[in-house]
């Protein structure tokens, strides 16, 4: 029997929640992306974290933060060399009870809501 997936922490929402080339067409492909994924782009290659601190944010081990950030950059990387649409949306999260605060390293958490 599988191990249950563990929440992960969540500082905010994103304030954007799609992105598409200027030259966007309805039928295009799209890729989505979860909170969660998100969230260790943001921690790692925005705000500067090292893995180890980006697990430690998170509440999960640093080898599911290595997973989750590769993950989330192949489909960063899709999206920009094939022109797909991106939606970034789902997953087990903690969300941050100071929503949009930037609470950084020392964030507190409140019980897992499960986005849809």
């Amino acid at each position: 029997m599988a191990r249950p997936r563990k929440c992960r922490r969540v500082c905010s929402m994103p304030s954007n929640s799609s992105f598409a080339p200027m030259d966007y067409q309805e039928e295009a492909e799209r890729v989505v992306m979860a909170v969660d994924e998100y969230e260790t782009i943001r921690l790692i290659d925005l705000a500067g974290y090292t893995q180890e601190e980006c697990a430690a944010q998170m509440g999960i081990a640093r080898t599911t933060v290595q997973g989750i950030y590769n993950d989330a950059r192949r489909k960063l990387a899709d999206v920009l060399v094939n022109g797909k649409l991106l939606l970034i949306e789902g997953g087990d999260v903690d969300l941050c009870e100071r929503e949009n605060a930037g609470c950084g390293r020392k964030c507190g958490s409140l019980c897992c809501k499960k986005m849809q």
